[in-house]
């Protein structure tokens, strides 16, 4: 039998559904799209992965905070991480298990979300840990949600000869209200001043697996230009645009175009400050400015973006049945930064027309920088 907590949640693994492999205990739902068990995926491929992610963040630039999880049921590895970055000390902490027949247990080590009402609420839980920090806090959907898909042509690579990377899915944004303690000291988190981003994805996943799964490609941990920015009346997720529920344009609108003027550290080629023009698919154009705020970046490389720092864990890997393991570092030092530094997520002051807000401008460094080096189309250094 399963232990379980007050709040009903599973919080060990029941390995007693395993002679009953493929079946598991979603299968009871009324939820089956087609005659194969839920555990049974709609590809072979081992990269195959379903993904939550969240970034919430204050407005005054002291604490940023990172977390997800993905599930490899192909791999039967599960892996959840957490980034904190409160005024420049970046820590971190990432678990790792065997997936197991249960894909409704979301916990992994310390690290329990738990979906109150889909696409509306979540709750998000830290248990205490060696690493000084835990949390408690619920995100509440703010802008409606479309179902959108990245494909790309089937591509037979050698000598594996699978499709090429494809990912489904949706993206909000969000507020936040609880808390989060960092060596004893509690910060409370409320709605008015605490905010965010979330996405889930699934599909067919970019550098899952490590280098052992992309033979002759060279693993890269993102794209170039990721922004998520939210205004009163629209937000940009990437290259869509989002609105508020009830809203009443339909559906989401699209990025046409982005032409960015960046600034950069000049010993480390990391993000400062720019700005980025973006052409609507409804006709109009938004010039947004992004001041990044103090040292509040994060690393994630340190969530197994392109290779852990110290160890080059890559997402998917299998580390062990029941691992948890992390890291702590002074971020305002810029020989650290440099060395953390690939998928970076920096916590920016954002303006638009008269609006003020903050958000989260993710360039992979240092590809943006050379971008604009090379004064690549849509690329330029700031004046």
């Amino acid at each position: 039998m399963s232990l379980i907590d007050s709040e009903d949640n599973l919080i060990i693994q029941d390995s007693s559904f395993d002679e009953q492999f493929p079946l598991a205990p979603i299968d009871d739902y009324l939820i089956h799209q087609t005659t194969d068990p839920i555990r049974v995926m709609w590809s072979s491929d081992p990269r195959v992965y379903e993904r939550y992610w969240a970034i919430a963040h204050d407005d005054i630039g002291e604490l940023l905070l990172v977390t997800g999880g993905s599930f490899y049921p192909n791999l039967d590895t599960a892996e959840a991480f957490v980034i904190l970055n409160l005024q420049g000390t970046h820590i971190s902490i990432r678990s790792f298990r065997r997936l197991g027949a249960d894909r409704m247990n979301m916990k992994v080590g310390p690290i329990r979300p738990k979906i109150v009402k889909g696409l509306r609420h979540w709750h998000y839980i830290l248990e205490e840990n060696e690493w000084g920090i835990s949390y408690e806090f619920d995100w509440y959907d703010e802008r409606r949600q479309i179902h959108h898909d990245s494909k790309t042509p089937i591509e037979f690579t050698k000598p594996r000869g699978r499709q090429g990377d494809t990912t489904a899915g949706f993206e909000g944004f969000g507020t936040v209200e609880g808390w989060v303690k960092v060596d004893g000291r509690k910060i409370e988190l409320n709605r008015k001043d605490c905010r965010g981003t979330r996405d889930r994805h699934w599909g067919v996943g970019r550098g899952v697996g490590g280098p052992q799964f992309h033979i002759g490609r060279k693993l890269r941990p993102g794209w170039i230009g990721g922004n998520w920015i939210a205004f009163k009346n629209f937000a940009i997720w990437g290259n869509i645009v989002l609105y508020n529920f009830g809203d009443s344009r339909p559906g989401m609108g699209r990025v046409i175009e982005a032409n960015r003027r960046l600034r950069f550290e000049d010993d480390t080629k990391i993000f400062v400050e720019g700005e980025i023009d973006y052409q609507l698919d409804d006709g109009t154009s938004k010039t947004v400015s992004f001041r990044r705020l103090g040292y509040q970046t994060a690393f994630m490389r340190c969530g197994l973006y392109g290779g852990t720092p110290d160890k080059n864990i890559y997402q998917g890997q299998y580390v062990g049945d029941s691992v948890t393991e992390g890291d702590k570092y002074d971020v305002t030092d810029p020989l650290v930064r440099r060395t953390l530094s690939g998928l970076n997520e920096h916590h920016c002051e954002i303006r638009c027309e008269e609006e003020v807000t903050t958000g989260i401008l993710q360039p992979v460094e240092p590809d943006a920088y050379e971008a604009c080096l090379a004064n690549k189309p849509g690329w330029s250094f700031l004046d």
